[in-house]
């Protein structure tokens, strides 16, 4: 298997006045094409800033970054948003839906930054939200879905450009129980059809359906183990 992403002495310092803050410390981690992946570990342990590293929303203080075999440390501000909306999909706690628009129009949102023409914005969006089983909502607004039914479009709007690695922030956070499972089982059946996922998570049973649980403490990585 290819790596899709490869971190070398990754590290982040946030400077509060005369104050350094550091993040994360001298991070080294692999992720295969394909792979499934789980990072778990408590409030400030570094995750979620790791998770925006890989994501291109974030920069390291420190390190090389190399995502499908680019350098991204070397690229300026614009060529790594063209990197993140080429090769990245992102699932959010909170949905961030936008309310006054349909679940059609809200998946082809990246779309229109990739400049991609109407015709062929419509056919994708609708293919996507067929793929996570909301075919006959696809005129509905927001307040009209269910929060799982609201997750599903977001994770619709995150495959839309069909990028090679999604990566989902508490993604089901902000569900119940039996819904959080209906969308940790499409997270699994799209990594079965080869997406690259990787997820941050506080919930155990989530990690567990993972194929691998990295676990991090004090912003370094302290084990990682198969599942």
């Amino acid at each position: 298997m290819a790596t899709m992403i490869s971190l070398e002495d990754i590290s982040k310092t946030y400077y509060l006045g005369e104050i350094d803050v550091p993040v994360l410390k001298h991070v080294d981690l692999s992720i295969e094409a394909g792979e499934y992946v789980a990072i778990m570990g408590a409030s400030g342990s570094g995750k979620s800033t790791l998770m925006n590293i890989i994501g291109c929303l974030d920069r390291p203080t420190s390190g090389r970054y190399f995502l499908a075999g680019t350098d991204l440390t070397t690229l300026n501000d614009d060529e790594l948003a063209d990197i993140r909306n080429q090769y990245v999909g992102f699932v959010f706690q909170q949905f961030n839906l936008l309310p006054r628009l349909t679940a059609l129009a809200n998946v082809m949102l990246p779309m229109i930054y990739a400049d991609i023409p109407r015709s062929q914005r419509i056919l994708q969006a609708t293919e996507a939200l067929e793929l996570v089983g909301l075919q006959e909502q696809i005129q509905n607004r927001p307040h009209q879905l269910s929060g799982g039914q609201q997750q599903r479009v977001a994770i619709a709007r995150a495959l839309v450009n069909h990028p090679a690695l999604v990566l989902a922030d508490e993604p089901t956070g902000a569900l119940d129980s039996k819904t959080s499972q209906e969308i940790i089982d499409l997270l699994t059946e799209l990594n079965q059809q080869g997406t690259t996922i990787a997820i941050v998570t506080h919930d155990a049973n989530v990690a567990a359906q993972t194929k691998r649980v990295i676990h991090m403490q004090d912003g370094a990585i302290v084990e990682t183990a198969k599942c």
